[in-house]
């Protein structure tokens, strides 16, 4: 019996953006989903310049700049569905932008994240 591996992080993101395409004729405004590139591996003149040009540690990967629900956006934190942590970091940014009006969560992968995005959309879970 073969286990089925786990998908990587990135994996399930890339699957959430394919689903955002995918369904942005239903929902115009997913043509806004972004991603804020501040992981990897990097030479270390390029992580400087990143750093020079404003990257932060612990943002979250996704942002929706779209208001619903009381709420000025939507930011998305990705994390593989078993595995993966979120850093302290990563926890006092979602609390700082849940301070200023954002939605921001964490999500197990690609499905938990369309869930929260469709209910975001939709406007459950307002404030």
């Amino acid at each position: 019996m073969s286990m089925i591996p786990c998908p990587s992080e990135s994996q399930e993101q890339q699957t959430l953006m394919r689903w955002a395409e995918l369904q942005s004729r239903a929902h115009p405004e997913l043509q806004l989903l972004f991603h804020i590139p501040n992981e990897g591996l990097r030479h270390p003149a390029t992580g400087r310049r990143m750093i020079a040009e404003g990257m932060k540690s612990g943002v979250p990967d996704l942002m929706l700049p779209v208001p619903r629900g009381g709420y000025h956006g939507l930011f998305i934190e990705m994390k593989r569905q078993h595995g993966g942590h979120v850093s302290d970091e990563q926890r006092g940014w979602i609390t700082c932008l849940r301070g200023q009006g954002y939605r921001a969560e964490v999500c197990k992968g690609a499905e938990a994240a369309i869930d929260v995005i469709e209910e975001y959309l939709n406007g459950r879970g307002e404030k």
